[in-house]
């Protein structure tokens, strides 16, 4: 078995509640435009913003997912290239707001959370980072594989 296959198997043990299943739908999305928006309001050294203005904390992390991700799986890694524009332009939205990115991505980060460990209580299992810490990068690759299979998506 491939080691995504694998991986995914692995996180859908802890995943089988249609009530924890449709919460992971909304909140590992949520997390992940999170935590790149935390990353993106850390300030960076001038070096790093004369290679380019846009490149930041945030935006490094979403290349070395993709990097990871690639390595598990193209096709997979490919869907989150998608996944990563698109969070790229909600924070782009998310900077018209009145209120600090950093603010907005935190209190997202705390709600989604909250709402996560209740998915897992409900589901009456422990979220599988607790095992191994690279579950977390395995959430939206759980996600996308559904899409996937869904539309006929080899990965």
């Amino acid at each position: 078995m491939r080691k995504v296959d694998q991986f995914l198997t692995e996180y859908g043990v802890s995943h089988q509640n249609p009530t924890n299943k449709l919460i992971h739908w909304f909140c590992v999305p949520l997390i992940v435009l999170s935590v790149i928006g935390l990353l993106g309001s850390i300030p960076v050294p001038e070096f790093i913003t004369n290679i380019s203005p846009r490149l930041n904390f945030g935006s490094i992390a979403l290349i070395v997912g993709i990097i990871y991700y690639a390595f598990l799986s193209l096709p997979l890694a490919i869907g989150m290239i998608l996944f990563s524009i698109a969070i790229v332009f909600v924070l782009h939205l998310m900077l018209g707001i009145d209120i600090a990115l950093w603010k907005q991505s935190l209190a997202i980060f705390v709600a989604a959370w909250i709402v996560q460990f209740i998915g897992h209580e409900i589901e009456g299992k422990k979220p599988s980072f607790f095992k191994d810490v690279q579950f977390l990068m395995i959430g939206p690759l759980w996600l996308l594989s559904f899409i996937y299979k869904k539309i006929g998506i080899k990965y």
